[in-house]
């Protein structure tokens, strides 16, 4: 592993020197936070201020130097929107690696959503799959769709603080608030909804936020995208689904515990993450992945 910024032309050279020149593949995922959503950037003028959104030339230098038979890129859906300033003209990204790698490569690039491909978490990424010409890469067939309860229905049920005896299954500690609104708040559906128990600021006062916050997920549908605040309650859709109890509350008033999250994301339950790693940044690690069987989908599609 290089640790570095490849913008800086030696940390680039570190690269290219650790790749042997015959390279079969390679994945390229740039930073998205300067295209996301849920990132900071919002007008053009910002997009073009964020050096992140510049990292697809380095990319670009990199396959012209060592020439690999196939390569994946991978980004947040807005990529293929992103238009940056290129010899002189403004192209997207498309049209710059068409006139920058053409020659040599075939091009297909989509917007995938995971949930289509046997991932239980919705989640759309943009793929741009090039490949030597004279090579096949095929596409991935869409799959049935799994459920948060198929895949994570079976765990003991948690409250917030508990432990149970399986590894990484574990619920975080929340505010008495945040956990008495959530126990009268039905499976899919939010506390901001809420008649009477409906989360409140400290003088008492009706919190007004989006209804995507303090809200359960379904259990018969894929759980909605993953993000690195999936530890809080308040933020988007991070409730576990619960089950309704005999005195009319829902169980499990909680965010989902780091191995739910594992299982969403396609993780194995057995993957051996160092026991002393932190709970945050195994919750932030996660929020930024992308689930492996989705991209083990596409590459079994390419035929030598």
């Amino acid at each position: 592993m290089i640790c570095g910024n490849i913008q800086k032309d030696a940390v680039f050279q570190n690269v290219i020197n650790a790749t042997p020149n015959n390279l079969d593949f390679l994945i390229a995922s740039p930073p998205c936070q300067g295209m996301s959503v849920a990132g900071k950037n919002r007008t053009i003028e910002q997009m073009y201020s964020d050096n992140r959104n510049f990292l697809i030339f380095r990319v670009i230098e990199f396959v012209k130097i060592r020439k690999p038979r196939f390569i994946l890129i991978e980004n947040v859906p807005a990529f293929l929107k992103l238009k940056l300033p290129f010899n002189g003209d403004v192209l997207n990204i498309i049209e710059i690696l068409r006139l920058e790698l053409g020659g040599y490569y075939e091009m297909d690039s989509a917007v995938y959503d995971v949930a289509d491909y046997g991932v239980a978490q919705r989640r759309t990424r943009t793929l741009i799959k090039l490949y030597r010409k004279g090579m096949i890469w095929g596409s991935a067939e869409k799959v049935a769709r799994k459920t948060v309860r198929e895949v994570i229905g079976d765990l003991p049920s948690l409250e917030a603080g508990e432990k149970s005896d399986i590894k990484w299954h574990f619920a975080r500690k929340h505010s008495k608030s945040h956990i008495e609104c959530m126990r009268y708040t039905p499976t899919g559906q939010s506390a901001i909804e809420n008649i009477v128990h409906y989360p409140k600021k400290e003088n008492g006062e009706r919190v007004r936020a989006y209804k995507t916050t303090f809200r359960r997920m379904y259990w018969d549908e894929p759980a909605p995208t993953i993000t690195i605040r999936n530890d809080a309650i308040s933020s988007q859709l991070n409730v576990h689904p619960g089950r309704l109890k005999k005195d009319g509350t829902y169980s499990d008033a909680r965010v989902l515990t780091p191995l739910e999250l594992m299982l969403l994301s396609s993780l194995p339950a057995d993957w051996n993450i160092p026991d002393s790693t932190p709970e945050l940044l195994i919750r932030k690690c996660i929020g930024e992945c992308i689930p492996p069987l989705f991209i083990k989908q596409i590459v079994d599609k390419i035929q030598r």
